[in-house]
């Protein structure tokens, strides 16, 4: 295997520069005619090199704690979503390279009226998805209330309200198993945060509907135990032959590996081995994820890796069995111990999937908002439209919650969605009617540190600022200075960001000329509370007399263009 590491390594850059889909440039893909533009996915990132092989990651989106289950030829992905609604988002693919956004579980988060104001590093924390009795199922914790369980017989047709099964403060981490003699279990970390315990994992008796869970667990696993583990977590758990297996992460998040603990008797004692590291490759904290077995009898390991102001972002490695215990990733030195690869040869499937990138650009031309948004809190309705004016969205001043210090980090109202790529152009063109009170707004970088560029409205003149603000630290309260620096007709507005490697980000206009003049300083994008840094939009006023239906904004289009080389 060790020619599928070192040779993709050597050729990956010609393979990515060469790299055509559909027979277009990457580059050309945005650039249609002015005014115009693809909704089809541009290939910021691609993970399929279109040769039988893939790269790592899968999915450049901070698609945090990732887990996996296959049900026949489908397999389903679902990922942590924390305070962000709509929640707990739901992928598909059918060859566990090229994935699709087809849903969220949760429309809002519960409680609502919790989270109706932002709730950030809270919320839907790591889920468990599993196919049982002819049903999917997911378990997922919230830190602050408990594990809730939802499932359906048909992912087109909704799932269950969420059922709170196991109440209580910093219960995370749930992972369920229907063993053979009909008995059902739960298991599950604890978060120290709210609990004042971790490194230790949990396990309950669970009814076989998965509606009741035994208050009182018994810890089966003790990382305390054990030399050199901390922050033992995310478990996932499985039966194999006569041994029930739980994977699970330790170390921290950032530099940690990830772990199996093998025993015979359910409640253990269990073995521990650590089965994939980072060792040479460049992978960091290659951990908590999800095994995968296919109809085709191969085995594989789908996990995340913490990068920075793009979050966690989403990788899948080859699994092989070695003396009754996983391999995950290549193990080069025969060791036990795989390290996470660059590339290898795709999946065996039997339904080959044509290329496939995540959506991140919109027209607003569906009367829906396309699946790639959230918001940073529970939505409401009225905060837009897409029927208003056809082919955009339109976007109502919402007030500001800090009218003093217009710090943005608890706006409920702000739309937004993952970074798609390693580098990237997000533009967005707006239209600022002249009727327009005083009200600004533009388009929005968002973590703990954040920055945006846009207008004030100057009310009475038909004339707005343009200008650009910065803020640090966002979460303890720093304060934004609004920075003008032109003034102009009201009217269209284009306004871009142009993100390059590790998040530094330049923040410019679209003059009448055509081209773009930068603003302000050079940014660094910074990640939010347990996730990514994010793009989007939000339009706020400090008069709450003019949150109503005549202080809007259009968006014609949210678009992503391919820096050029």
């Amino acid at each position: 295997m060790k020619h599928d590491v070192n040779v993709f390594r050597l050729i990956l850059p010609l393979i990515l520069t060469a790299l055509l889909v559909n027979g277009c440039d990457h580059a050309e893909v945005a650039e249609i005619k002015p005014g115009h533009f693809s909704t089809a996915p541009v290939a910021l990132w691609q993970a399929d090199l279109g040769n039988g092989h893939y790269q790592n990651p899968i999915l450049y989106a901070d698609y945090s704690d990732p887990d996996v289950v296959a049900v026949g030829d489908d397999f389903y992905m679902t990922a942590s979503s924390f305070n962000a609604s709509p929640g707990l988002p739901l992928l598909h693919s059918t060859d566990l390279v090229n994935w699709e956004l087809i849903d969220y579980v949760v429309d809002k988060n519960v409680p609502a009226e919790t989270f109706a104001v932002p709730q950030h590093g809270n919320g839907i924390w790591a889920p468990n998805i599993r196919y049982h009795d002819d049903k999917l199922w997911i378990f997922f914790p919230d830190p602050d209330h408990g594990i809730y369980m939802t499932n359906t017989a048909d992912p087109k047709q909704g799932w269950s309200e969420p059922k709170l099964i196991l109440p209580g403060k910093g219960i995370i981490d749930p992972t369920p198993l229907w063993d053979d003699d009909g008995q059902a279990y739960l298991l599950h970390g604890w978060a120290k945060s709210r609990s004042g315990k971790n490194n230790i994992l949990t396990l309950h008796k669970m009814s076989a509907d998965g509606s009741e869970v035994e208050a009182e667990g018994e810890v089966v696993i003790n990382g305390h135990a054990l030399e050199g583990y901390r922050t033992l977590e995310g478990p996932k758990f499985y039966k194999r032959g006569e041994y029930y297996y739980v994977f699970a992460p330790a170390g921290g998040v950032p530099v940690g590996w990830q772990s199996v603990f093998r025993s015979k008797n359910i409640y253990g004692p269990y073995e521990d081995r650590i089965v994939m590291e980072q060792g040479n490759s460049i992978t960091n904290g290659p951990h908590q994820g999800s095994w995968i077995h296919t109809p085709a009898g191969e085995d594989w390991f789908i996990h995340f890796q913490a990068r920075g102001p793009y979050g966690r972002i989403v990788h899948l490695q080859p699994m092989a069995w070695k003396d009754g215990w996983p391999v995950i990733g290549v193990d080069e030195d025969d060791d036990g111990v795989g390290n996470p690869v660059t590339s290898y040869r795709k999946p065996e499937v039997s339904k080959p999937s044509p290329v496939k990138n995540l959506p991140f650009a919109d027209d607003f031309a569906d009367d829906e908002l396309a699946l790639q948004w959230q918001w940073n809190a529970n939505y409401s309705e009225d905060w837009y439209s897409l029927d208003a004016r056809e082919g955009y969205l339109r976007l109502f001043a919402q007030q500001s919650v800090d009218p003093e210090g217009d710090n943005l980090w608890m706006q409920p109202s702000l739309l937004l969605q993952k970074l798609p790529a390693p580098e990237f152009i997000v533009q967005a063109t707006l239209e600022i009617p002249e009727t327009l009170g005083e009200v600004e707004g533009g388009l929005l970088m968002f973590g703990e540190d954040y920055a945006w560029i846009g207008f004030r409205n100057l009310p009475g003149t038909g004339e707005m600022e343009i200008g650009e603000v910065s803020c640090r630290d966002a979460r303890k309260e720093c304060t934004e200075h609004f920075e003008p620096h032109s003034r102009v007709k009201s009217g269209e507005l284009t306004l871009r960001m142009t993100v390059s490697q590790g998040g530094q980000t330049v923040l410019s206009y679209q003059k009448e000329n055509g081209r773009f003049r930068a603003l302000g300083e050079l940014f660094q994008a910074r990640r939010g509370r347990w996730v990514g840094a994010k793009v989007g939009l939000f339009v706020r006023t400090n008069d709450a007399d003019l949150v109503n239906a005549k202080n809007y904004i259009d968006v014609k289009e949210f678009r992503f263009i391919q820096p050029k080389r």
